[in-house]
């Protein structure tokens, strides 16, 4: 098998054939999708750790969604985007280019056809381009332009499942918090029902960011909340993928990939990626993981840790400690038990240690834990951490 397709997906929401486990997630969002074609509005926010497959897993409940509810499903992926205007318009764009080849396309030409800007040399993407007065118009009636939209399929469609994922532009504009209440109170109380879901994608802080601006948002969110991989369910995405590409894999190989892998998604596509362009033989031993494991290592820390922390951590004690902590086993740091884990010359520059990775960071105060306790704030700082330990 030539080693230009890996099965792996670094930085991309997951194939749906590589999919693994998140049946209790799954099964939640679709009944939210479900409960919506009754006609009521439901509004979901899905949040986890960075790497965690928060995008992987909306993209598979769409899929599923589709196939069995027979709702128009939209992806919309908003980085970037910092404006409602912006919003609205990739929404549209996103829509048009989903529905473009569709049977049913012909009952929603009247609406895209004056706003269709540009095709490409092979007649195959379409961009969606309003003037700045509409788009406008459809920030403020977003609700209406919907209904308009949807009143012309629904013979087709049960509904709308619409993702808005990659918010980070726009959870700290109190507009979108504002512009998001509105369009659920107008959906919720009009005459006409429109059947939506609406889930947003992002880390916790986004949404914390949202409600900041609006706290009656708080009530609105249905949660739903993703955890890392149990260690089985890594080590099935581990052989489901190597077997796809007729790949072996050793047992004390897969065990160390799926330690390192700590069950988030992220690190496992990148640790897997890495093994499958080390290996020559296709049989993945322990120099084949142990060599991927070290290449992905500096792969994690250039790609998915804010580079101002990985260039200001350059102390060896101060590796030494992170390494320490992070295989501890837990998440959550306490300064005065954690101190009996390091030498003496680390321990003397505990505090400063702590106040510079609170500055970076990579750690947070636990609200829930006394004086003096932490926690990571993300997994992948653990991870990375722990990663680095196993190489030693």
């Amino acid at each position: 098998m030539p080693k230009d397709y890996s099965p792996f997906s670094p930085g991309q929401p997951v194939k749906r054939d590589l999919f693994i486990g998140r049946q209790d997630e799954i099964h939640l969002l679709l009944g939210k999708v479900r409960n919506s074609t009754s006609g009521r509005i439901n509004v979901v926010f899905l949040t986890g750790e960075r790497g965690i497959g928060k995008s992987s897993l909306a993209s598979f409940v769409k899929y599923v969604a589709e196939k069995n509810e027979n709702v128009l499903g939209l992806h919309t992926f908003l980085g970037g985007v910092s404006d409602l205007k912006d919003m609205v318009n990739s929404i549209f764009d996103h829509m048009l280019n989903e529905i473009v080849d569709k049977p049913w396309y012909d009952n929603l030409k009247e609406f895209f056809k004056k706003r269709i800007s540009e095709v490409d040399i092979f007649g195959t993407t379409f961009k969606f381009k309003a003037d700045d007065e509409e788009l406008k118009h459809f920030v403020n009636h977003f609700d209406t332009a919907l209904k308009n939209l949807y009143g012309r399929i629904k013979d087709s469609k049960t509904g709308l499942f619409i993702i808005l994922d990659e918010i980070n532009g726009l959870s700290k504009l109190p507009e979108f918090a504002n512009w998001l209440k509105s369009f659920v109170d107008a959906v919720s109380t009009a005459r006409t029902t429109l059947p939506i879901c609406l889930l947003l994608v992002g880390i916790e802080e986004r949404r914390l960011e949202i409600t900041a601006n609006h706290p009656s948002l708080a009530r609105v969110f249905d949660l739903v909340e993703i955890k890392a991989w149990h260690h089985q369910e890594t080590r099935d995405f581990y052989m489901n993928a190597f077997s796809k590409v007729g790949v072996s894999v050793g047992m004390e190989a897969s065990e160390v990939l799926v330690g390192c892998a700590g069950g988030l998604p992220v690190l496992a596509h990148e640790i897997g990626d890495a093994v499958f362009y080390s290996d020559n033989d296709d049989y993945i031993d322990m120099g084949d993981a142990y060599d991927g494991v070290m290449i992905a290592a500096e792969t994690v820390g250039r790609k998915h840790l804010e580079l101002q922390v990985f260039r200001s951590i350059k102390s060896s004690r101060y590796r030494s400690i992170l390494r320490k902590l992070a295989n501890k086993g837990t998440n959550r740091i306490e300064r005065a038990k954690d101190i009996e884990l390091l030498n003496r010359n680390e321990g003397k520059i505990f505090d400063k240690f702590l106040k510079r990775m609170l500055d970076l960071g990579v750690l947070v105060r636990d609200p829930m834990g006394k004086p003096g306790a932490y926690r990571f704030r993300n997994l992948l700082h653990l991870l990375y951490y722990r990663m680095e330990e196993h190489l030693r």
